[in-house]
């Protein structure tokens, strides 16, 4: 009895110190993060494009045919020398504002016009009534399917981008906007009419501030369709733009600016959105307690 005993006694000991080390262990990796877990993302992020880039290297280089053909892809020297030379070029940087103005105006009024539709329709029962129908029906129509139609009914080709690229950012604004209306808690708004609030208090007092997550990821996410119409329309349609650009490239027989048109659509997407994420962070100061 007394070996069974002293033997027990040991192997909860061993478990004890096991879990005892465990827990240390745990301990210092977490003091490891926090003090240098902000570095993690980029260099984790950093050495996931290196790879990339050294796998598209290789299979350019080297003229890979497996399913897809690799042998007119330019090497990353190549798309590099591209864009050291389009960054020495005026022309390029036109290109570029010409795209950026055309975004943020159509973008602008997209983001106006949605937020308003969104909110009559996710507060008031007859606007519900009456427009969402065409929302429902005019939403699963792909921006790019709009072209022919805006070339007959704008006067002007420049109009017919804008307005292809508003199509793209208006949608996810509506829908986002109608989401986050309708999921505002009935309790605040209760809430607010005991206190004597009227409609407009309560519909700019709660039920915006409610809705304002869902409408800035909504922003965020038509900013990003936005870019895909913008450059849909002047590769079509188009006589200046970053679209344009890419697709003049590939008539020219010039790949490597092709990437490059590529890589600088991505940039230009991601810090749009970028900027949407850092007016949204002062506004949503309340939600972060």
């Amino acid at each position: 009895m007394n070996d069974a005993a002293i033997s027990i006694q040991g192997a909860t000991r061993r478990k004890a110190g096991r879990w005892e080390g465990a827990m240390r262990r745990k301990a210092t990796r977490r003091a490891v993060y926090a003090k240098l877990g902000f570095v993690l993302p980029p260099l984790i992020g950093g050495a996931a494009i290196v790879l990339g880039v050294l796998f598209w290297g290789y299979v350019s280089g080297h003229g890979v045919r497996f399913v897809l053909d690799f042998d007119n892809v330019p090497t990353p020297r190549d798309v590099g020398t591209a864009l050291l030379a389009a960054l020495q070029s005026r022309a390029f940087y036109a290109d570029v504002g010409v795209s950026l103005l055309r975004i943020s105006a159509s973008f602008c009024v997209a983001a106006v016009l949605g937020v308003l539709i969104g909110v009559s329709i996710g507060r008031f029962k007859w606007c519900r009534w009456a427009l969402q129908p065409y929302i429902e029906i005019v939403r699963p129509i792909p921006a790019i399917t709009w072209i022919p139609m805006a070339i007959l009914i704008w006067p002007t080709t420049e109009e017919s981008i804008l307005f292809i690229t508003f199509l793209g950012a208006f949608f996810p604004i509506v829908l986002n906007t109608i989401q986050g209306v309708e999921a505002t808690p009935k309790a605040l708004i209760n809430a607010a009419r005991t206190l004597g609030a009227s409609e407009w208090h309560v519909l700019f007092s709660v039920v915006l501030p409610a809705a304002l997550p869902s409408i800035t990821s909504g922003a965020a996410i038509g900013m990003g369709v936005s870019w895909f119409s913008l450059v849909a329309g002047e590769m079509i349609g188009g006589r200046a733009g970053i679209g344009y650009y890419t697709w003049n490239a590939y008539q020219l027989i010039q790949y490597s600016n092709i990437i490059v048109g590529m890589i600088t659509i991505g940039v230009l997407s991601t810090l749009s959105t970028q900027v949407i994420y850092a007016i949204r962070y002062p506004l949503l100061r309340w939600q972060r307690g």
